[in-house]
């Protein structure tokens, strides 16, 4: 199994990559939505990556109780300076969270039957690797999203 360190350089870039389009975006754009059904701000999907951090690596890994209410992250808007810090914060904690690792054991959190069935769900190791899946994919999706609102205030 990969090292914490290891891990935690991979899911560095991703939030360093967040952190990023964030900052140039600004507070404006970054709560701006695209002209497109069902889009999200920057901002709503930042928020949503902490959400995924909390419930996976908070709820699913170590086996932390949590309160998340996911349709409001999609909701969420704020300042740019303000979600950086929550995310700094949220490195720290999956900093913590990983002490408690047993990559080869079943998941702290009880997860639906959906995400068991799941390599994703079955041990903390997988629960580690799609934390990390999730990252990377909301980054992308916040770099195209990012690349179209800065070509567009031009």
């Amino acid at each position: 199994m990969i090292s914490t360190q290891d891990y935690l350089w991979f899911v560095d870039n991703a939030l360093d990559g967040l952190v990023a389009a964030l900052e140039q975006l600004g507070d404006d754009l970054a709560n701006t939505r695209l002209d497109t059904p069902g889009a999200n701000s920057p901002y709503a999907v930042v928020t949503h990556c902490l959400g995924v951090m909390e419930f996976w690596g908070g709820y699913a890994l170590a086996g932390r109780s949590i309160e998340r209410d996911r349709d409001a992250e999609f909701r969420a808007s704020g300042e740019v300076a303000a979600l950086v810090g929550r995310l700094r914060q949220a490195r720290e904690q999956l900093v913590a969270d990983l002490d408690t690792l047993d990559a080869a054991a079943p998941a702290r959190g009880r997860l639906d039957d959906d995400d068991t069935s799941l390599p994703l769900g079955r041990t903390q190791g997988a629960v580690l690797l799609h934390l990390y899946e999730e990252l990377a994919q909301h980054l992308g999706q916040l770099e195209v999203t990012r690349d179209v609102l800065l070509a567009s205030a031009r």
